[in-house]
């Protein structure tokens, strides 16, 4: 293995020799409101909420292991793929870095690292990961991953499958050696916001949240009957109306987490105040999974609309363009809820006129609030 990157490791060792300490340094040398300013808003009051530090310690913490990432980096890239297993930080400064080969372990020491020598180098747990995601995935596994602490393959098994999936890794070609099994308490699920404009799914069709609600959401009764159950989020249609009326209520789990907003398709989501009615003439701003967020203006109120299905009245006339796919959606004058996207023509290429159901109807159909902010 070539030594030719020792110099790079100089200067690593020099920047290791500069954090040493860093932790009380940095604290006695920044004002802890200006240092905290630096990093994304919200981390490091977050750091001192969940770790129990002061500002000062939190930014410390922060620059002495940002610091060590770079000397993870340059020990990566010196030691190649065949003897690099992987790096770990102990306590708020201590990093620890795995080689296959012992010859090694003073490089890592003179770039201010604990050399820890293993059997297993990351390129390879890495490649039999890989070999696995098709031998589990349709298995009763939670998850899988490298551990380079202990350098090997964890595989978190659920209801105590370990038989089928030892199985499974041999199959796959993975030696037993790198591998252990665990017993997962239960398997993974996905934590959604449930946020007006964003998409759901009933089947192999798409709709659009329309307005967060009292345990779930609105939306278009044209995307599910009674019953119809939903996934990302998960959930069930407690509420539907369609034709006569466009509106339904789907319940959500307790793991996903109805919000008082709109996305507004530009990074950012729109609180929503309340649902006091607009005017003919107001602007209003449509939201929808499929074309995102577009505006015009309210052209009347209490229409009807013959579609192919039948007869929906009491909706509002627009001139906002929508597409398939952003029917459930949210219709907002400023911060006020207005309704959801029910149908209309034309497409946001060439503009259109789109009708929106209420969305107080569909609120007292359901027996629930609308949720505000």
């Amino acid at each position: 293995m070539s030594r030719t990157s020792l110099r790079g490791l100089a200067v690593a060792t020099a920047t290791v020799g500069l954090f040493a300490g860093t932790i009380n340094a940095v604290a006695a040398a920044q004002p802890d409101a200006e240092a905290a300013a630096r990093y994304a808003p919200g981390m490091v009051a977050a750091m001192e909420r969940d770790l129990g530090l002061s500002t000062a310690e939190a930014v410390a913490q922060i620059k002495a292991q940002e610091a060590l990432a770079g000397t993870q980096r340059s020990l990566e890239r010196s030691l190649g793929a065949s003897s690099y297993a992987g790096a770990w930080v102990e306590g708020t400064d201590e990093l620890h870095v795995a080689v296959t080969d012992a010859a090694d372990a003073a490089a890592v020491r003179a770039a201010g690292a604990t050399p820890v020598t293993v059997k297993n180098s990351l390129a390879a747990l890495d490649a039999w990961t890989a070999d696995l995601d098709g031998a589990l995935s349709e298995s009763d596994v939670a998850s899988y991953y490298v551990d380079v602490e202990t350098n090997e393959i964890v595989i978190d098994v659920v209801r105590g499958a370990k038989a089928d999936v030892a199985a499974a890794v041999a199959e796959a070609g993975v030696p037993a050696s790198a591998v252990t099994l665990s017993t997962a308490a239960e398997r993974p699920r996905t934590l959604i916001n449930v946020i007006g404009g964003n998409a759901y799914f009933i089947g192999g069709s798409r709709c659009s949240v329309g307005f967060a609600a009292t345990g779930g959401f609105v939306t278009a009764g044209h995307c599910g009957s009674r019953g119809a159950t939903t996934s990302q989020p998960s959930g069930t249609f407690q509420v539907s109306s369609f034709p006569g009326n466009d509106y339904a209520y789907v319940n959500v789990g307790s793991d996903d987490t109805p919000i008082a907003s709109v996305n507004n398709y530009n990074g950012g989501t729109v609180n929503v105040s309340g649902s006091s009615a607009a005017a003919v003439g107001a602007t209003v701003c449509r939201s929808g999974s499929t074309t995102g967020w577009h505006c015009g203006t309210i052209q009347a109120l209490n229409a009807t609309v013959n579609y192919a299905e039948g007869s929906v009245s009491g909706l509002i006339r627009t001139s906002v363009c929508a597409e398939p796919g952003d029917s459930g959606g949210s219709l907002l004058a400023g911060t006020q809820a207005q309704g959801m996207t029910s149908g209309g023509s034309g497409n946001c290429s060439s503009g259109g006129t789109t009708y929106f159901q209420p969305v107080g109807e569909a609120l007292s159909a359901a027996g629930v609030s609308l949720l505000t902010r």
